[in-house]
């Protein structure tokens, strides 16, 4: 099984922390949608022994498209590709495209899962962060979608700089008030060249402190885990048969085809990215090119995408995979670099699979770099 990602480089506005690739100009939307059709097109052959099961529409914000658009683009996946009758099809979406004639339109469709950029459901917040939508619109798109869609996601973020624990659970209560069964939350990070950067350098916005976000976290876990949601991912709660099937196939190794602009690809071995300029990749297309760099992974590369993976997920590392797929080498190594976390209560074996201990959740990126190997080749 594996899965398709579109990207749609468009936004009303930019958001303040936002490194993503898009513009804010939609002259060229119709273009763009008509080279996408043509990339999933000409990349079929990519894909010819594998079943799609999973297409998601990222950016972006995808919201922005025209739902005839939507199904002009799925339709061309499906045209061209073998997709599993248990797909599983994502939009992401912001709650001021999300109007009740919006979703119902949405949800005629094969269309069955919403990822709502809600970020937080507080005024001061939202406009701090420069979101299109308000505090009123995030809590009616969600009243409205509950009642057309049954898989939904909310993406919030903590870390926010100034926002105490109480507002910060108070944000996660109201979420949950709406029965969702899947949330995505991330820390507030500063990407250099974003407007949140600049701000902060000139003192107008504190910088995120990183033991605030640490506190957010663990109220975000523990709050969760009451209300039975299963943290399979860092950054990822979901119910039980509610986990996103697009993000677990990147954790699990299995191959995905990137389309659009800034995309991202990846087939086992090779890993490739489309051209992150919409010009560009808009002449490429025309021009019966894949506008795409491309990378082969070498067996330490492997290694350490897995160690990544492993740690920020419940299906942790598994350390019979790492000898028969690495060799004993790199196990070794791991063992070695793993004692000292194992000590300090961070990392645990349990049945061959090295994982993060609720402590060490937090932690797993850093944890994750320290086992990294540079070269063993």
């Amino acid at each position: 099984m594996s899965g398709i990602y579109i990207h749609i480089p468009f936004c009303k506005q930019a958001c303040h922390y936002c490194d993503f690739h898009f513009s804010t100009s939609l002259k060229k939307k119709n273009e763009m949608v008509l080279a996408l059709a043509k990339e999933i097109e000409m990349r079929k052959s990519e894909f010819q022994d594998e079943v799609v099961e999973t297409i998601y529409f990222g950016g972006g914000t995808p919201s922005i498209l025209a739902i005839e658009d939507l199904r002009f683009l799925i339709n061309e996946v499906y045209k061209n590709y073998e997709v599993t009758e248990n797909h599983e099809i994502t939009v992401e979406a912001n709650p001021d495209d999300l109007s009740k004639e919006r979703i119902i339109e949405l949800s005629n469709n094969k269309i069955n899962r919403l990822s709502i950029g809600i970020q937080s459901f507080f005024e001061d917040d939202l406009k701090m962060m420069n979101r299109a939508h308000n505090s009123t619109e995030a809590k009616e798109c969600l009243e409205f979608a509950t009642q057309y869609f049954d898989n939904i996601s909310v993406d919030l973020i903590y870390g926010i700089p100034e926002m105490s624990n109480e507002k910060w659970l108070q944000n996660i209560e109201t979420a949950l008030s709406f029965n969702i069964p899947h949330i995505s939350s991330y820390a507030l990070t500063v990407e250099p060249k974003t407007a949140l950067h600049t701000f902060i350098q000139k003192g107008i916005i504190p910088q995120p402190d990183d033991e605030v976000a640490q506190e957010h976290f663990q109220i975000l876990v523990d709050k969760l885990s009451e209300n039975d949601f299963i943290h399979y991912e860092l950054s990822n709660f979901g119910k039980e048969n509610y986990f996103s099937k697009n993000n677990s196939s990147y954790w699990l190794g299995k191959k995905y085809i990137g389309i659009g602009p800034s995309a991202h690809s990846y087939d086992g071995e090779k890993r490739s990215w489309n051209v992150s300029n919409n010009t560009l990749y808009l002449k490429s297309i025309q021009e019966n090119k894949l506008p795409l760099e491309t990378e082969t992974l070498s067996k330490t590369d492997r290694y350490n995408e897995y160690v990544m993976t492993g740690l920020r997920t419940i299906w942790g590392i598994s350390l019979g995979r790492i000898e028969s797929e690495f060799g004993k080498t790199y196990l070794d190594y791991l063992n070695q670099q793993a004692a000292k976390y194992i000590e300090d209560h961070l990392l645990f074996v349990d049945e061959n699979i090295l994982r993060t201990t609720k402590k060490g959740k937090f932690l797993s990126d850093g944890i994750a770099s320290d086992l990294f190997l540079l070269n063993l080749e």
